[in-house]
């Protein structure tokens, strides 16, 4: 599946299927707002400058190895002991994957993002895109968050209203709910049909494990910022006056919308996948 091009911020989450679909969720899931005006104020703009000719280079793909889970020295077959399913080709995995997901979660909401089609190569073409700090909201579009964006102004100055922050509730009390050890544990049951989708896009297993872990160190590496969030506002967008909080990828400007809590939260969660992940 080929990736969608990056867009100046947006209102989207992250979501990872098995335990890919929870990084990716986890990050991200992250909050991207379907059928939003063309032209949302609470999108980021990028400045329209002269650009001189440049040459692009490829991305380096970052490599890792995730630990594949040991299994346990078989026990005598008895007859009320069951045998893990055959997994099925990636071409008809989408029931079968549902299906185990809702058995971790049966959140109205969680149930509701699993039920787009091809799970598991949207799964990897959203990682594939969090791991650069890009939402690619329709492969993978989540909840809108609730109500609209706000702002208020002070003697001149722009802020972020901190009402913004409960739009998100809603998104983020549904991530937060996963168990993470559970969304490792699927990883590593379905790994091999994660890895016949991201070899369609060119990647090897360790390109792979590089991918999930490296998504999970940008929401990792988002700052919280507990003090109110200066804005300046170009024609009918809004910006971070902070350059350094501008110049964020679009996943953690993103995370920044939805408070300095759930931010934490977000994070509490990734660190709680990388440490499953990688103590199978």
């Amino acid at each position: 599946m080929n990736r969608e091009p990056k867009k100046p911020g947006s209102n989207n989450l992250v979501f990872i299927a098995g335990t890919l679909i929870a990084a990716i969720i986890i990050v991200a899931v992250l909050f991207k707002a379907q059928n939003q005006p063309e032209y949302d104020p609470e999108l980021i703009a990028i400045p329209d400058e002269p650009v001189a000719e440049v040459v692009i280079q490829a991305p380096v793909v970052p490599e890792a190895v995730i630990p594949e889970a040991v299994e346990p020295e078989p026990e005598p077959p008895t007859s009320s002991v069951s045998t893990p399913p055959p997994l099925p080709k990636l071409d008809n995995s989408d029931d079968f994957i549902r299906e185990r997901l809702l058995l971790i979660s049966n959140k109205p909401e969680f149930a509701k993002w699993v039920k787009t089609d091809d799970l598991l190569r949207r799964t990897a073409s959203y990682a594939d895109g969090l791991s650069n700090g890009v939402l690619l909201s329709k492969i993978f579009p989540l909840s809108a968050p609730e109500g609209k964006f706000a702002t208020h102004s002070s003697d001149g100055t722009i802020w972020l209203n901190a009402g913004n922050y409960e739009r998100y509730d809603r998104t983020i009390n549904t991530l937060i709910s996963l168990p993470m050890d559970s969304m490792a544990k699927m990883f590593h049951f379905t790994r091999p049909l994660l890895e016949n989708a991201f070899s369609e896009m060119g990647y090897n297993p360790r390109q792979m494990d590089g991918i999930i872990l490296q998504a999970i160190d940008v929401i990792l590496a988002t700052p919280i910022v507990a003090e109110p969030i200066r804005l300046t506002r170009d024609s009918v967008v809004y910006k971070f006056a902070d350059p350094a909080l501008e110049s964020l990828l679009p996943l953690q400007k993103q995370l920044l919308r939805t408070g300095p809590e759930n931010t934490k939260r977000i994070q509490q969660q990734a660190k709680a996948l990388r440490e499953a992940l990688l103590n199978p």
